[in-house]
């Protein structure tokens, strides 16, 4: 997991976020305003009040969060299997 330690809300739905190994960079979240839980951002003070939780999640108002790892991969233009190298190995069982 990609540890997430400082959170910025930025202009137009936009987190800035710096990881614990020294990634950082930007991600754009308005594809997410006003879809489903997401409708909570309507109200864009409640975005800029962004923070990181204890494991690691961006949570807005203890009601909505995004998992740390898919916005690395968001920052860094990865897929998983670049970032989790054992995630492909072994036996695959459907």
């Amino acid at each position: 997991m990609f540890t997430p330690v400082k959170v910025v809300a930025l202009d137009n739905y936009r987190l800035w976020i710096e990881y614990a190994d020294g990634v950082k960079g930007e991600v754009d979240l308005t594809y997410l305003v006003g879809k489903g839980v997401f409708s909570l951002w309507n109200d864009y003070s409640v975005f800029e009040k962004v923070y990181i939780g204890e494991g690691g999640e961006i949570i807005w108002n203890d009601r909505v969060d995004l998992c740390p790892d898919a916005l690395y991969l968001k920052i860094t233009g990865k897929r998983p299997d670049e970032v989790f190298p054992t995630l492909y190995k072994g036996k695959m069982y459907a």
